[in-house]
């Protein structure tokens, strides 16, 4: 896996910056002066992400309100499925997420 550049700048509001690399949309949210960054499609049902929001530290699905926790992606109880969660560093207030290559890139 490497980490890529994604974003040459820190949002300072606590909203959803959605950004697309190896075609593959991902969302990534300022959350309590943390970032994450997640997969753009629900694990219930394939719902878009886009518009979802933060509740108690959980990404909420806007269709069935399934929810994710922003730091494990583990569903809420009694869900049994998780989010994808990708690793985030800040580096120079830039955003990098670590993501693996498609074998059909390479």
């Amino acid at each position: 896996m490497q980490w890529i550049k994604v974003l040459d700048h820190l949002p300072e509001q606590e909203n959803m910056v959605q950004i697309k690399v190896y075609h593959k949309k991902i969302n990534i949210i300022k959350h309590q002066h943390q970032f994450y960054a997640f997969a753009n499609k629900c694990p219930h049902a394939g719902a878009d992400l886009g518009s979802a929001w933060c509740n108690e530290g959980y990404i909420i699905c806007p269709v069935h309100r399934y929810g994710y926790c922003l730091k494990t992606g583990k569903g809420k109880a009694g869900q049994g499925d998780y989010l994808r969660i990708y690793p985030l560093k800040i580096e120079d207030n830039c955003i990098f997420i670590q993501i693996k290559k498609p074998w059909w890139m390479i």
